[in-house]
């Protein structure tokens, strides 16, 4: 159960049963039928883009208040079907479009407010709240049995791509008890209980990594990299991909202001940043995308993982930050004698964490890098997009340098920053005193 004792866990908006992912599943779409005009253009968005008719249904698309929004459904409803209008607006062509309208941005603005989130694609908008179920109470944690409610691509591959993020959010919301008792275990120095949740945490991220290896049935590498992936796509560190200095959200009677927002990565889930949070594992990587034709941007402070958690709903986010106050199983461990039981088990969950990262790396490198070398799509290659350009600079490396200056849709380096991020979670076994 997720009745922690000193932990409260329903102020921070978790599941008793899903973890992160709601308790029911997401609206299908939003019940008032005054946002029909949105939902309309949602339902056929693949077919929009296809023809290159999404960027006019958008810009004839009347300003919509938020005022009916009645639920917290309904606010999450209203937050995908406008990220998805968004970045179909903004990718949707040959070129991407820099200025997004007051349509899409007025109420798009409203809504991100209310959920405290960006007005962007998020982990929240494209996998927590954009799924529904084969049957009445379904199991979650398979991928069978889940569908996407809205898609870019329309494309079986797309719908897999975000499932299977959505069973790993359900599969590991049985390890958020655990982690949660072990901690309480700890502050009354109970051993037993420590050592016996580390080693049950050891073996969920065992399961969750062979759940994560269930990708490579459905989702083929070149439709993810050029069909979805360019979709995925932020509007930070994107000038590569045509976005110089980001996109400005027109509001109207001449305001508006430029944004640069990050795209949607697993960065964003909350639930993978629980198990570096408990287990004390600190990232410091920024991730910062290489371009010499671009100034660096001004450091912000923490690494691209902390920055991840602007990226989250509010009482998510929240729940991290108490956790960061609270995580005390790491020092526990820490005053146990090496080779002592405590030890083990936490030096046992952090290598499982890290393995986990392992198989993650291995599938970047296999969505993307493969790809990449490879000839795009005829379909695709005169557009300007992350894929093409990224395509484009690996001709010209000659095979030097290969993962170096491949960005990430959440605007990194890509492969170094995920090869530093796996080497910084296995460095926080300890084996020594």
């Amino acid at each position: 159960m997720l009745d922690t004792p000193g932990i409260c866990l329903e102020q921070y908006a978790l599941s008793f049963q899903n973890g992160f992912l709601p308790d029911s599943p997401p609206l299908q779409q939003l019940p008032d039928p005054y946002y029909s005009p949105w939902e309309s253009i949602v339902a056929n968005l693949p077919s929009r883009i296809e023809e290159r008719v999404i960027r006019q249904s958008v810009d004839e698309l009347p300003i919509l208040t938020t005022s009916k929004l009645a639920s917290e459904p309904e606010w999450r409803r209203a937050y995908v079907v406008l990220a998805y209008l968004t970045h179909a607006y903004i990718w949707g062509g040959d070129t991407p479009r820099e200025v997004l309208p007051p349509c899409i941005s007025r109420p798009f603005i409203e809504v991100s407010k209310h959920l405290e989130l960006p007005p962007c694609a998020t982990y929240a908008a494209l996998n927590l709240w954009n799924f529904r179920i084969s049957q009445e109470n379904a199991d979650l944690t398979d991928p069978d049995n889940l569908m996407v409610v809205n898609s870019f691509t329309g494309t079986k591959d797309e719908e897999w791509f975000f499932v299977l993020s959505v069973a790993l959010e359900a599969k590991g919301a049985q390890l958020i008890p655990l982690m949660t008792n072990a901690i309480q275990a700890a502050s009354v120095d109970d051993a037993v209980l420590v050592k016996a949740h580390l080693d049950q945490l050891a073996e969920g991220l065992v399961e969750l990594g062979e759940l994560l290896e269930r990708m490579y049935e459905h989702c083929q590498p070149t439709v993810f990299y050029h069909q979805l992936r360019p979709f995925l796509a932020g509007s930070k560190n994107m000038a590569v991909a045509g976005l110089p200095r980001g996109v400005y959200y027109n509001m109207g009677d001449g305001e508006g202001e430029w944004r640069q927002h990050s795209g949607g990565s697993n960065a964003q889930s909350s639930l993978i940043q629980t198990f570096d949070i408990f287990l004390g594992v600190v990232h410091h990587a920024t991730g910062e995308a290489k371009d010499s034709t671009v100034k660096p941007p001004v450091a912000s402070k923490g690494g691209f993982i902390e920055q991840m958690r602007k990226y989250m709903p509010g009482p998510h986010r929240r729940f991290l930050e108490m956790l960061v106050r609270t995580a005390n199983v790491r020092s526990y461990a820490l005053s146990h004698k090496a080779d002592s039981p405590v030890r083990d088990a936490y030096n046992g969950a952090v290598m499982s964490l890290g393995r986990f990262r392992d198989k993650h790396v291995k599938m970047v490198t296999r969505y993307i890098i493969g790809p990449a070398r490879g000839t795009p799509p005829s379909e695709t290659s005169s557009q300007i997009n992350l894929a093409t350009r990224t395509s484009t600079r690996m001709e010209s490396w000659n095979g030097q340098g290969v993962t170096d200056g491949v960005h990430g849709t959440g605007g990194t380096d890509l492969i170094p920053f995920l090869k530093q991020t796996r080497d910084t979670t296995k460095a926080a076994a300890c084996y020594s005193d």
